[in-house]
């Protein structure tokens, strides 16, 4: 009886319900979306035999043409081309041929923003597959098909099922210039979240005033104040569970160190390159030319270079103190620390530790 019932249902699904004739424009505009691209173009034939095909409509190219203008007058993206012919009856008559949506995004954007996806290191597998596939339906059904090969999420990824709540409720906080409360984990060695403890062992909860979210290196920080404090404070967002907007203001940026004259995004990043807490000093050191790019790439257009000779440049630039080491540390082959001392001084200290583990 159960299977009975299946095969009829199937059946009534895969037959097609004749649709209304006010529904002709709507379904003329979805496939504009779906089969039409500049590579792609449709006659109105096309869109008659789609229509008996997808809908179960019946129309002439006459009444695909007029509801096809309406789109156009409505300032509809769409692009054609005009042809006049001669008719049969020797008279000149003007064909509308070459039909195509043009879209919001080029292919070459649309693959820009799932590679954006695909690297990320925060977001839920399920949920980045749900993000692509919302991003393959802004073009049309031949660019689906051409990115199926470049999907490749990992299946073995540790993540917060939270995150895009989290940076919905950051932004509205940020909007309103409300303080957030929440609190803030780290991962066990069972690969769970485990919220941070005050010294007493309670679960601590932070409350913070936000001010900006950023994206680097695949991960989503929320740059704020920690309320105690007057300094600025990074968070990973993919680490932030539990949040909630608090009835109370945020602290004025004024209040805050390093933003009293206004926050510059721009800077504050090419400064904090690894999204370290703390000051930035102006740090000297010298470089391999070979690494130009590479420092470039790091630090932006704040770096000042000097005393070029045929292999090295002396470079300076603003930076977190914390980042740098590690940066100095990461291309200690191709970097000499010239300034701060306090700066040289702590590489040595890493250097040595680091050398006594893997001495021979």
């Amino acid at each position: 009886m159960m299977r009975l019932i299946e095969t009829s249902m199937m059946g009534e699904k895969n037959m097609l319900v004749k649709q209304p004739k006010k529904m002709l424009i709507i379904n003329i505009l979805e496939i504009l979306k779906k089969y039409s691209d500049e590579n792609h173009r449709l006659t109105q034939s096309d869109f008659v035999r789609i229509l008996k095909d997808e809908y179960n409509m019946d129309v002439d190219r006459k009444a695909v043409k007029r509801n096809l203008m309406n789109l156009v007058e409505a300032e509809y993206n769409i692009e054609f081309e005009k042809v006049i012919r001669i008719n049969k009856f020797n008279e000149e008559e003007e064909l509308y041929i070459n039909w195509y949506l043009e879209k919001d995004f080029s292919d070459a954007e649309l693959r820009l923003l799932i590679d954006s996806v695909l690297f990320s290191k925060h977001i839920p597998q399920k949920q980045a597959k749900q993000l692509i596939d919302k991003i393959k339906k802004l073009s049309s059904k031949y660019f689906r098909v051409n990115v199926g090969n470049i999907l490749n999420l990992p299946e073995n990824t540790v993540r917060n099922k939270e995150l895009f709540y989290t940076i919905e409720v950051l932004d509205e906080a940020i909007e309103k210039g409300k303080q957030v409360e929440f609190i803030y984990n780290k991962f066990d060695i069972n690969k769970k979240l485990k919220p941070r403890v005050n010294d007493e062992g309670e679960i601590r909860r932070y409350i913070i005033n936000p001010y900006q979210m950023v994206a680097t290196n695949g991960r989503y920080y929320l740059i704020a104040n920690y309320d105690k404090y007057d300094n600025l404070s990074h968070y990973r967002i993919d680490r932030i569970t539990n949040i909630k907007i608090l009835d109370s203001n945020v602290k004025p940026k004024q209040k805050v160190k390093g933003i009293e004259e206004g926050f510059n995004l721009s800077k504050h990043m090419a400064e904090h390159i690894y999204m370290f807490s703390g000051p930035s000093e102006i740090v000297c050191f010298k470089a391999k030319k070979d690494i130009v790019d590479e420092i470039i790439d790091w630090f932006g257009d704040g770096v000042y270079f000097s005393d070029e000779t045929d292999d090295e440049v002396t470079v300076k630039v603003k930076v977190n103190l914390t980042a740098m080491k590690y940066w100095a540390m990461q291309y200690v082959k191709h970097v000499e620390i010239l300034s701060p001392d306090c700066l040289i001084e702590d590489i040595k200290k890493e250097l040595r530790v680091g050398i006594e583990k893997y001495k021979l």
